[in-house]
């Protein structure tokens, strides 16, 4: 029997824009197990959110992410709405899905630029990240920062996009379209990036719905899947775009998914404001008096797929429980389909295929004595206080009748 090598990526490594912990397991040059190692970016948001207002909530949830800090709020602003039996206003509507497209946008952007760096092709990473820019100025002038940008709330919008503003966020999205265009001719046509990502970090269809993988990483190996059309929220059903897929399920695949997704989302921006300019300039929010007693599930799709917030309200002006799935949760467990096999250079870009969010997905912490390391809560243990905590909550709320 070969010896296996452990080759450990992490927790800190340049290659990784947040701590993590990946053990191959490697005969030669190949990968033949991985494992992951994470707990580096618990912060407890869950249980903090249920010391926070509604209104302060949001503020709490765009920070899980600086990149998706427009995600997270929209799917926990989807589930307190159902809670409330709250319709938001068209206005409304429309700048919600600008921001969440802008966001995508970005972070397609980000992403391209990233994987070029870990190929060694630092030209594509460059110009990714000099044609983000643009779309972070659009960020500022609507909301006032590039990050974090405090526009949701429950029943509406912080700020409007007023009708003087159109013009110029329809010319910046020009130049970022006609430079899309440049940078996806780079990456399709190249030879270099095709030998490095064609036939590598292979999913299978099949592997995706046996993973449960959501986002361009489902969609890359011909899976439709899009919370968007799925489940349509916000002014998705009052605009035309269609879902991008791939077949293929490499690396090479996943960027083509999110290269043409940037297409759509600015045809979706631009439908969108044409929408505004029919609808009167500030009504953007709807009143809102109390969150009655209830559960509500909200549903967005994120950069990476679908993100899942659920709330359960007790009638106060805290939540009584927030549980936040992200989507690099399920994306990630498919690096056990994706990555065994590879060779160790092709290991780095297989793991950054699904562009994993850690921030996001790290939703637990185990409690240890620091003097002798014991566990003081082991795995089966929190599952079994959290599987007693939802009795408990659905006794308490009649969730069973």
């Amino acid at each position: 029997m070969s010896r296996k090598t452990l080759i450990p990526i992490g927790p800190y490594h340049p290659l990784q824009e947040e701590p993590e912990l990946f053990k191959l397991y490697c005969d030669g040059e190949i990968v033949k197990d991985i494992q992951w190692v994470t707990g580096y970016n618990h912060r407890s948001i869950e249980k903090l959110s249920e010391s926070k207002t509604y209104e302060q909530v949001f503020f709490l949830v765009e920070r899980i992410c600086g990149i998706c800090s427009t995600s997270h709020p929209f799917a926990f602003a989807n589930a307190v709405e159902e809670i409330a039996g709250i319709e938001i206003t068209d206005r409304t509507k429309y700048i919600r899905s600008i921001i969440g497209e802008l966001e995508r946008i970005h972070s397609h952007l980000l992403w391209v630029g990233l994987a070029g760096h870990f190929l060694g092709y630092n030209t594509v990473f460059m110009w990714a990240w000099k044609y983000r820019e643009p779309v972070l100025d659009l960020f500022e002038m609507i909301t006032g920062n590039r990050n974090s940008y405090a526009m949701f709330r429950v029943g509406g919008v912080r700020r409007d996009i007023e009708n003087n503003k159109i013009a110029e966020i329809r010319r910046v999205l020009g130049e970022v379209k006609s430079k899309t265009d440049l940078l996806t001719g780079a990456v399709m046509d190249d030879p270099v990036i095709h030998a490095r990502t064609k036939g590598v970090g292979v999913l299978t269809r099949q592997d995706v719905i046996d993973y449960g993988a959501v986002g361009p990483t489902a969609r890359a190996s011909g899976v439709a899947i899009d919370v968007r059309k799925d489940d349509p929220y916000a002014a998705y059903p009052l605009v035309d775009w269609k879902v991008i897929t791939s077949e293929a399920g490499d690396v090479f695949a996943k960027a083509e998914v999110r290269l043409l997704e940037m297409y759509e989302s600015i045809s979706i921006i631009e439908q969108c404001l044409k929408g505004l300019e029919k609808e009167k300039e500030g009504e953007i929010n709807v009143k809102v008096t109390e969150i009655p007693e209830g559960m509500g599930n909200g549903r967005a799709e994120a950069p990476r797929g679908e993100v899942f917030h659920f709330v359960v309200s007790d009638g106060s002006n805290s939540p009584a429980r927030h549980k936040i799935r992200a989507p690099s949760y399920v994306n990630i467990a498919t690096f056990k389909k994706s990555c065994i096999g590879q060779t160790i250079a092709d290991a780095t870009i297989t793991l950054a295929g699904v562009d994993p969010c850690y921030c996001c997905t790290e939703r637990l912490a185990v409690v240890c004595d620091a003097r002798s390391g014991e566990k003081l809560m082991n795995a089966k243990e929190l599952i079994e206080r959290s599987a007693a905590r939802t009795a408990s909550l659905n006794k308490e709320f009649n969730c069973n009748k």
